[in-house]
């Protein structure tokens, strides 16, 4: 095999690759032997078919074979040759070819760059806290109280009244059909305009027990394209609730007390505030290290220049740029207007904020790779658990993952970066400065103390799917 290096331009590669054909010959003839000990024809005993005969049928497909094969495997051990370690997979293009002559391909890639790494021992950041004040506590108590609606029949019959609930009997139909799948006995609607369909609340108010309401609810007809307009529009279905009020129903007033707690699962109100406290806590502490990890990104990004492969930033530019225009698209709205700027300037904005994605991907990558920071199961695990926590139904999500393990790599490059920045603040300065809440919650971009670009996204994660290619690309397991 000949190798030549045809194209060494910044991070482009591009090598000329060429097989002498009687390799391939060797190959083909291997491969043909191979099939002569299996195959059947009629006529001849297993395994005693002329090879001449084999290869009269069979040469044409195993000659496909064979070449596929010889391109993976050469292309394989060229990079490793060579030590390349290229950031995507290589453009492989067959240049000459024909039987009996020598092979001829190119492979062109964009090469991952070497970053000298340094030492980290002089970073320096610093960690923002917040204290949890018996003020936040007894604030979230009260959430909790407001969260809480219980309700009693009204002692005195009067008519219904906003936040109050309705012990109803529904009858449904739709388009002048019964709908019984959609009705139902002893049914409680809570008059909030938020909980319940805004019309249904304004005519069930004034509601009292014993009476009927009929509440009748018609879809817009859907619009007609552009030249349409001769053809009359499908009628919408008409929905008939036929309501019966059979109780009508006060919220109780809550007391935060020690009967509340147990309510809540505590075994009094002190306990509950404990537990509270601790969820707070847990909370300043995510947020803590939330932006711990953007400073010590930052600085990363100020400390460290260096090319970055186009290929890689325009394939995240484009995931960036497509979740634009996805969520300009459901706003209705244009670009320019959806941002609140130019859209070119936008583009070129975005585009800077790929490249430090990029960027910032292939230095924690090379951090991992360069100090074996690896992803273990048990740290996937962990991270699902935590994933589980703020689900509407936790332990069904944990059983998702658990009959599908292989769902959790999903949180690989995150869990990989995190452990690459708990690295790093292990080996930096970090200092610690207490902050009211508000300041530790506020999006970094708006702090005069932000990275001085202040056009990337306050995403925690900013680097982590760059780090996943990366991983891919150079082999590293974690």
């Amino acid at each position: 095999m000949q190798v030549t290096e045809t194209l060494s331009e910044g991070l482009k590669r591009e090598l000329k690759v060429t097989v002498p054909a009687a390799d391939l010959e060797a190959d083909v003839e291997g491969r043909l032997d191979e099939l002569r000990k299996t195959v059947t024809m009629k006529g001849f005993r297993r395994g005693k078919v002329p090879l001449s005969i084999v290869r009269r049928h069979y040469q044409p497909r195993v000659l496909g074979e064979v070449l596929q094969q010889t391109i993976e495997t050469r292309s394989r051990e060229v990079l490793e040759e060579r030590e390349l370690r290229p950031a995507m997979q290589p453009e492989i293009e067959i240049t000459a070819y024909d039987e009996g002559k020598d092979l001829e391909f190119t492979m062109g890639m964009e090469v991952l760059p070497d970053i000298e790494l340094g030492d980290f021992s002089d970073l320096t950041v610093t960690r923002l806290k917040a204290e949890v004040t018996d003020d936040s506590v007894e604030d979230a108590l009260g959430r909790l109280a407001e969260a809480e609606k219980r309700f009693e029949p009204v002692e005195t019959p009067r008519a219904a009244q906003e936040g109050d609930q309705l012990l109803v009997d529904i009858a449904v139909e739709v388009d002048g059909e019964p709908a019984p799948e959609r009705s139902g006995t002893d049914v409680p609607l809570e008059l909030d305009a938020e909980a319940l369909l805004p019309e249904m609340t304004e005519q069930l108010v004034g509601a009292e027990a014993g009476q009927e309401r009929e509440v009748t609810m018609t879809p817009p007809a859907p619009e007609q394209e552009a030249g349409e307009q001769d053809e009359p529009a499908a009628a919408a279905e008409a929905t008939v609730f036929k309501i019966t009020v059979k109780e009508v129903q006060e919220r109780l007033p809550v007391t935060v007390d020690d009967t509340f707690a147990e309510r809540q699962g505590a075994e009094s109100l002190d306990a509950l505030r404990g537990v509270v406290r601790e969820r707070i806590q847990s909370q300043y502490e995510q947020f803590s290290q939330a932006r711990l990890k953007r400073s010590l990104l930052d600085v990363l990004d100020e400390r460290y220049k260096f090319d970055v492969p186009p290929g890689m930033v325009e394939r995240e530019f484009d995931a960036v740029w497509q979740q634009i225009e996805n969520d300009a698209k459901r706003t209705e709205s244009e670009i320019a207007s959806f941002l609140d700027q130019p859209e070119d300037e936008a583009r070129e904005e975005f585009r800077q904020i790929a490249e430090r994605r990029v960027r910032l991907g292939l230095l924690i990558a090379e951090i991992g790779r360069s100090n074996d920071i690896t992803v273990e199961q048990e740290d996937l695990l962990r991270a699902a658990m935590m994933r589980a926590r703020e689900h509407p139904e936790p332990q069904r999500l944990l059983e998702f993952y658990r009959s599908q393990p292989d769902q959790l790599e999903r949180f690989r490059p995150t869990v990989f970066e995190d452990k690459v920045i708990i690295f790093l603040s292990e080996l930096a300065t970090v200092s610690e400065e207490v902050v009211d809440v508000e300041t530790l919650m506020r999006d970094p971009d708006e702090d005069e103390k932000s990275s001085a670009t202040g056009t990337e996204e306050a995403d925690e994660d900013e680097s982590a799917a760059t780090v996943e290619d990366e991983s891919a690309a150079s082999g590293e397991s974690g």
